[in-house]
């Protein structure tokens, strides 16, 4: 017996709309709820892709310890910070070794080279700025009245690092620096040097005419004119001309390096002296002195009388204001 269940069509397709509503709906439902888990998981990869990407910002940017070290050392220091390390480490309370290595000296002359007024905090004075008093000016009283100023960078037992300023015809006078040796570097301007060195075996000549200095014997070892920028001059207990005159031709100043420094209670005082041409005294010496000059070279040597300090040496403090040091 066949059963026929006969519908209405609009119950049906009720039926069908309901039906497929409710499956709808469910997935609806199932896929609201999958949305914050479907978030969590963008939000992971996103925090993944984050930290892979600080990772490799920041490997660009790592510089190993060894290399960060050697960074911190290389970071450029005042060159004056740098000299005074370089003279620390070269020179002891005597000075120079009794036979120093060429290494330590062409270090110093080469960082010297490269200084400039700057560096130590001078300005270059123009010539037309010193007062209109040019080297050969009329005005010689006002102009010999201008000091020369003395700045002190540093100064220990084992050397001293300072510098002269000098308005055009300043003079500092033939003086001598015993057992010491000097590092000289003209920082602008022009300036004549005269040298001398001591004659070995000493040549003492002793005058009988009263009021006549003793005098001793001395080679020539420079009259020239430095003019910056130019090397480094360096003058040695014996050799280098340790006996010299500064005359500024322009407004000048000169960066000096001493050691070891002035100390009379050592035996390191400065002495004063004036020369006189080699004729002055003629050639007549004791035989097997060794004094005796070849003709045509006269000019070469001069005879050094010791003089007590010059009233006219006209010379003030001055304050240093360039880059400070670490000591």
């Amino acid at each position: 017996m066949e059963l026929i269940i006969r519908s209405n069509p609009v119950q049906i397709i009720r039926h069908q709309i309901c039906s497929d509503s409710c499956e709808n709906k469910g997935k609806k439902e199932e896929s609201r709820q999958n949305i914050p888990k479907m978030f969590s998981e963008i939000q992971k990869v996103t925090d993944k892709a984050m930290v892979f990407l600080q990772k490799k910002a920041l490997s660009a940017l790592y510089i190993p310890k060894q290399k960060l070290h050697m960074a911190m050392n290389n970071t450029t220091a005042p060159k004056v910070q740098l000299l005074y390390d370089l003279c620390k480490t070269t020179f002891t309370p005597s000075g120079l070794s009794s036979s120093p290595s060429p290494q330590p000296i062409h270090k110093l002359c080469s960082l010297l080279d490269t200084f400039g007024p700057a560096d130590v905090g001078l300005k270059e004075e123009s010539p037309d700025d010193d007062r209109g008093h040019g080297f050969f000016g009329l005005n010689r009283v006002t102009r010999w009245a201008q000091p020369i100023t003395y700045l002190d960078i540093h100064e220990c037992d084992n050397f001293t690092m300072c510098i002269f300023c000098f308005p055009t015809s300043s003079v500092i006078p033939l003086h001598d620096h015993p057992g010491m040796t000097v590092f000289s570097k003209v920082l602008y301007g022009s300036m004549h040097v005269k040298a001398y060195d001591w004659v070995e075996p000493s040549c003492i000549k002793e005058s009988q005419e009263p009021g006549c200095p003793q005098v001793r014997l001395a080679r020539l070892a420079a009259d020239k004119v430095l003019t910056a920028p130019c090397g480094t001059s360096i003058l040695y207990p014996k050799t280098g001309g340790n006996l010299h005159c500064f005359t500024a031709v322009t407004p000048c100043a000169v960066l000096d390096v001493l050691a070891p420094p002035y100390r009379e209670d050592l035996g390191r005082k400065c002495t004063y002296y004036v020369d006189y041409p080699y004729s002055a005294f003629g050639n007549d010496f004791p035989q097997g002195n060794g004094a005796q000059i070849s003709n045509g070279k006269e000019e070469e040597y001069a005879w050094l009388a010791e003089i007590e300090t010059p009233d006219d040496l006209y010379m003030r403090s001055g304050v240093y204001v360039g880059p400070s040091i670490r000591v």
